[in-house]
């Protein structure tokens, strides 16, 4: 039996599963989250509707993009997505969380307010893949309905837009630069953080018609990049750069991080700390309220996602356990970028991620 991934070409986090397997040569196949397969396997395995999931050839069943990479980075030879240098490890686990829990906004926005009509007709190629597409439009609407709803919640508003607009397109113009001198992030090898990118970047972004015209059209490395990420020509290829060097092409973008993003996981950190003193037997919520955020210059609130609090300890944690030079090599960089956010996170209470389920940590 081969490993299976239950995704889907729509589905934003099935992309970053699917590149990775792809240059990892994992031998796979993609199987169609239907309904069958929802009620049959997704659900009974993993408690709730979702993908991707990966079902490994021995039966074991993985949820979560992170986890699934994890999974086969312990089990397979070859080169890792991880970086040995310090910082450029700190670096692309900052990318992947950025990508993973803040580019949502860019891709959700994008989809649903420029590429409605025709993405209705993706989820109805999902829920009846031999359907008309007349019956995959009409079932579309009816499943992405639920989607759609999620907008106001991420904190995209008629207030807001203008500033998701400006802080994407801003994004784009220093990704094209990087891009323009270096294949990935850190070099010829894409490391975590170009599949915490490749997720939104392509599933939505890329692939929705006209925000992939924007793309094309505003900055053209970025869509070569996107094409090399899903379209891998040798697996398991390529070197991070010597001597644990971060190209200066991305300190404007690691800055853009730590300015938008990095402030608003400091809200979500403190509203949870709040509810977890309030709760402290609960199950934990997907969101525990609303906290403010600022982005591209304008301010709004936003639903504070408690899973953005598990992979911002990824990082976090990584930072805070380098010593010596390696930790003085992380802080001149966090100095050059604006991270002081970052450096002296107030993280007063953690979250654990084990069998698909998020809970309160000890």
């Amino acid at each position: 039996m081969t490993h299976i991934l239950y995704g889907a070409p729509l589905s934003l986090y099935s992309g970053k599963a699917r590149a990775y397997l792809d240059w990892k040569a994992i031998d796979y196949r993609e199987v169609l989250p239907t309904p069958d397969i929802m009620k049959g396997v997704i659900i009974p395995n993993v408690g709730r509707p979702v993908m991707p999931v990966v079902e490994t050839d021995d039966g074991t069943i993985l949820q979560d993009t992170t986890c699934i990479i994890d999974h086969f980075e312990e089990r397979t030879d070859g080169p890792s997505v991880y970086p040995d240098g310090p910082v450029q490890r700190m670096v692309a686990l900052l990318f992947e969380l950025y990508g993973d829990e803040w580019l949502v906004i860019p891709a959700m926005h994008y989809r649903w307010n420029y590429n409605e009509d025709w993405v209705y007709g993706e989820f109805g190629k999902v829920a009846l893949p031999d359907g008309t597409p007349e019956e995959q439009d009409a079932k579309g609407r009816e499943n992405g309905a639920r989607f759609k709803g999620f907008i106001p919640a991420l904190g995209i508003t008629p207030d807001t837009i203008p500033g998701v607009e400006a802080s994407y397109e801003g994004l784009l113009s220093g990704l094209d630069t990087h891009f323009a001198a270096h294949d990935y992030l850190l070099g010829s090898r894409p490391s975590i953080g170009d599949y915490g990118l490749i997720g939104p970047l392509y599933a939505h972004l890329y692939r929705d018609p006209e925000s992939g015209k924007l793309m094309k059209r505003l900055a053209p490395n970025v869509a070569r990049w996107v094409e090399r990420m899903i379209d891998v020509e040798t697996p398991l290829s390529g070197e991070f750069l010597a001597d644990d060097a971060i190209p200066d092409t991305l300190l404007p973008i690691l800055k853009r991080i730590m300015t938008e993003h990095v402030p608003h996981l400091q809200s979500v950190a403190i509203a949870y700390a709040g509810w977890a003193d309030a709760n402290p037997d609960a199950d934990v919520p997907r969101a525990v309220g609303f906290v403010d955020f600022a982005i591209g210059g304008k301010t709004g609130q936003r639903a504070a996602m408690t899973f953005n609090l598990w992979m911002l300890q990824r990082p976090l944690d990584f930072y805070r356990a380098l010593h010596g030079r390696d930790k003085a090599a992380a802080d001149a960089l966090l100095d050059q970028v604006d991270g002081a956010g970052f450096r002296d996170f107030e993280l007063p209470r953690r979250v654990r991620f084990e069998h698909h389920i998020l809970s309160q940590s000890d």
